[in-house]
C-alpha cells in the first residue's frame, strides 16, 4: 500500500494559484499605474509557463529514473513576466490599456478561484479517503 503524497493528490493547482496570484499582483500593478508616464504593462503568458513545468523539454533538464523523485527543476521560482505591446500607446510612452487590463484582472480573478475550487475538492478527496468513508 502506497503513502498518500500531497504532491499526487493535488496535481498541478498549488502551482497554477501560484501563478495565478503573482499574475494578479502584476495586473494590479498595471491598473494602479494607468497614469504613471512611460510606465510598461507586464503580464505573465500563463499557458507558457505552465505547459514549461507539465512538459518540460527534456533537453534542458535532468531526467527522472525514478518514482519518488520531485522534478524541482522545471517549477519556476518567479515566473518570467513579459511586457505587453498595447494597440494604442499613449503619447507619454505608458503602456497600459485600462479596459484591457481590467478584463484580464477580471478573467485571472475567476481563474483563481476555479483553482481554489480544485483544490478545495482535492481536499475534500483526501479527507474522505483518510476518514475510509
Amino acid at each position: 500500500m502506497g503513502s498518500i503524497s500531497f504532491a499526487n493528490a493535488l496535481g498541478i493547482h498549488p502551482l497554477a494559484l501560484k501563478l495565478r496570484d503573482r499574475r494578479t499582483e502584476l495586473l494590479a500593478s498595471n491598473l494602479a499605474n494607468v497614469d504613471t508616464p512611460h510606465y510598461k504593462a507586464r503580464d505573465i503568458d500563463f499557458r507558457k509557463v505552465l505547459k514549461g513545468v507539465t512538459d518540460p523539454d527534456p533537453a534542458l533538464g535532468l531526467s527522472l529514473t525514478h518514482p519518488a523523485h520531485i522534478d524541482i527543476d522545471h517549477i519556476p521560482k518567479e515566473p518570467p513576466t513579459l511586457y505587453r505591446i498595447p494597440a494604442q500607446p499613449s503619447m507619454d510612452g505608458n503602456t497600459v490599456e485600462s479596459e484591457q487590463e481590467h478584463v484580464r484582472f477580471g478573467e485571472n480573478a475567476l481563474q483563481y478561484e476555479a483553482s481554489l475550487n480544485f483544490v478545495g475538492s482535492d481536499f475534500a478527496g483526501l479527507k474522505t479517503a483518510i476518514k475510509g468513508e
